[in-house]
């Protein structure tokens, strides 16, 4: 019996050396191709005068679609910084997704609203819609209010998608804030492209916590003073300057944050617009998007840009943190399995070959693994059979390559947008990466896990999710909550 579990011990080993030595190849080179990717923007676009779009007759027309619900506190300072943006042809629609609070009342107050009649063809089913507002005053007339019944983020998009009138439409979280320029980054790939037609793209989601707001803009960048928010400052920038980019340059990215994105609206309503039933409603349109053309053998892009075009709040709780967490999760696995026809199909080009299976074997899985590894270590420790070098030799390896990836990231925005400009805020960011794969993956993990647990259970809800505003989170308790269907 002995023999038998050393066998077992020895093979599992080496299983676990192979698996670790794959991970680490597979974002070593997505650093690379996210590196090259970002020479080569920054190359292109480093005297680029964006001011040209403003009068340019091909400029694309965009309509700005931001879904509300119970935000009367801030939905007024939104709307004007929306309204704000540089660009030519856009308008604003805002789609009050049956708010309970008095975020209508202050809308139609603020911006002196009339109901309108209006023609339009229901292009995707929604939920039924209230009514149609327009501004008495001119100096509004980009913006649009639906109000409607509550039926979800995913069915006020619908809605808003329905409504306009545009060529593109960009969907943004209300309480969101963009760059006075995002329109206009944003828009020139769509006039630059000419072999492949780009059916969405996508930009970087900062992290606004702690950064000194005025007016809806951001007026000084810092970073958060709170351990959690910090540790997050380094997982986007992770995930949008070292994988989004590499995944933009392979045309393998399945994912345009909810947060801020930008769509060709004919496609979507092709494809059906959002789906209400999922909770990963984001992700999921990509997938659909990207198998449509596919399936129709018509050249398509969907591109990432990494100008930082976008500022969100962060969970600064761990209670917070989990519901999204383990949302995201499930949203991602309902799109592996919801699309899983895709998987290392090669018909499907570099979204079957590469794209789908990436995220199959190291967004879902890589973490059911890991959980595995840690259950059997504890096992074979129990048992009296512990291989203590390998494992803490195996151990120093992931910290390091751990903390490394995050290095590098940080030295990645140093060389492009070097947002934190004070040394003592990058000497942070240096010490809370050597931090987080002790203090913070863990939770991570286990919000996976559960994430994994609640949809193989059926649940379809997003959670209680609550913010305490921008600027708020060191000076005041107050916390807004953010109740989705």
């Amino acid at each position: 019996m002995i023999d038998f579990f050393k066998a077992l011990q020895y093979i599992i080993e080496n299983g676990i050396i192979v698996i670790t030595i794959f991970i680490f190849g597979s974002y070593a080179c997505l650093a690379f191709f996210s590196g090259m990717g970002m020479l080569r923007y920054m190359r292109k676009n480093s005297f680029v005068d964006y001011r040209m779009l403003l009068s340019s007759p091909l400029a694309p027309s965009i309509s700005i679609i931001a879904p509300a619900y119970n935000e009367g506190k801030s939905i007024v300072d939104n709307i004007r910084s929306l309204l704000s943006l540089h660009y030519n042809d856009f308008e604003v629609i805002i789609v009050n997704d049956g708010s309970t609070d008095d975020t209508m009342e202050r809308i139609i107050e603020a911006y002196d609203l009339e109901m309108v009649d209006i023609l339009y063809e229901e292009k995707i089913p929604t939920k039924p819609i209230k009514g149609v507002y327009k501004s008495r005053n001119k100096a509004f007339s980009k913006l649009t209010v639906i109000d409607k019944e509550n039926g979800g983020k995913a069915d006020a998009l619908n809605a808003g998608i329905s409504i306009s009138e545009k060529d593109f439409f960009s969907a943004i979280d209300v309480d969101c804030i963009l760059e006075e320029d995002a329109l206009l980054i944003m828009a020139k790939p769509f006039l630059e492209e000419t072999g492949k037609r780009i059916i969405a793209s996508g930009g970087v989601i900062r992290v606004a916590n702690s950064c000194k707001i005025k007016e809806g803009r951001i007026t000084e960048v810092k970073l958060p003073r709170r351990f959690l928010p910090k540790i997050q400052v380094l997982e986007y920038t992770r995930a949008f300057l070292m994988g989004r980019m590499a995944w933009s340059r392979l045309n393998g990215l399945l994912l345009i944050s909810g947060a801020f994105g930008m769509f060709d609206r004919n496609i979507v309503i092709k494809c059906g617009g959002y789906n209400p039933e999922l909770v990963g409603e984001d992700m999921e349109l990509i997938v659909r998007m990207r198998r449509y053309m596919a399936e129709r053998k018509e050249k398509y892009r969907v591109i990432y840009i990494p100008d930082p075009l976008c500022w969100t709040e962060v969970p600064s709780t761990l209670k917070v943190l989990g519901r999204q967490r383990d949302r995201w999760t499930r949203g991602t696995m309902e799109s592996l399995f919801h699309h899983f026809k895709l998987f290392f199909n090669p018909k499907f080009g570099s979204l079957g070959v590469l794209g789908h299976p990436y995220w199959f074997f190291f967004e879902w899985l890589a973490p059911i693994i890991e959980f595995i590894g840690i259950m059997y270590f504890i096992i074979i420790a129990i048992l009296g059979f512990p291989n203590w070098p390998f494992f803490f030799l195996l151990l120093a390896t992931v910290y390091l390559f751990a903390v490394s990836l995050s290095y590098w990231a940080i030295l990645f925005e140093e060389l492009s947008f070097h947002r934190y400009t004070k040394r003592r805020e990058v000497g942070k960011m240096l010490f809370t990466s050597m931090l987080e794969p002790i203090f913070y993956h863990p939770f991570i993990l286990f919000f996976n896990l559960r994430g994994n647990f609640k949809f193989f259970i059926g649940e379809k809800t997003w959670g209680q999710m609550e913010k305490k505003g921008f600027g708020e989170e060191e000076r005041s308790g107050k916390k807004k909550k953010i109740i989705r269907k």
